[in-house]
């Protein structure tokens, strides 16, 4: 297995790239024009899926996230709680920005958005 290769000149990730005319795999990094020749032309390719429960533990968990906001204006329509943690992120196949909420109550953990 491969290891990552980093810049010699500023310590950043270096990624594969094709020299076509020389027919060569080369590393090159894309903040300077560091490029240096691959010893192996095999290039790996790691793909990370997160299954449904991954995604859903991590919204669980911004409820006990003391750096994001909270409010006491809204409340759960699951528990009725009062008080919620709210965010902002881009929802799947929309665009623009969406506002979401995560109830507070640590036996409920119901999201919505806005």
């Amino acid at each position: 297995m491969s290891t990552m290769k980093f810049c010699r000149e500023c310590n950043n990730i270096l990624y594969p790239k094709e020299d076509r005319d020389q027919k060569i795999l080369l590393y090159a990094c894309r903040n300077c024009d560091h490029q240096e020749a691959a010893d192996n032309n095999c290039v790996y390719r790691n793909e990370v899926h997160h299954s449904v429960g991954e995604r859903t533990q991590v919204l669980q968990d911004v409820a006990a996230d003391p750096t994001l906001p909270r409010t006491k204006s809204v409340h759960c329509a699951k528990c009725g709680h009062g008080e919620a943690v709210f965010f902002q992120a881009t929802a799947r196949g929309e665009e623009g920005m969406t506002l979401f909420f995560v109830c507070c109550n640590p036996n409920c953990g119901y999201r919505w958005r806005d």
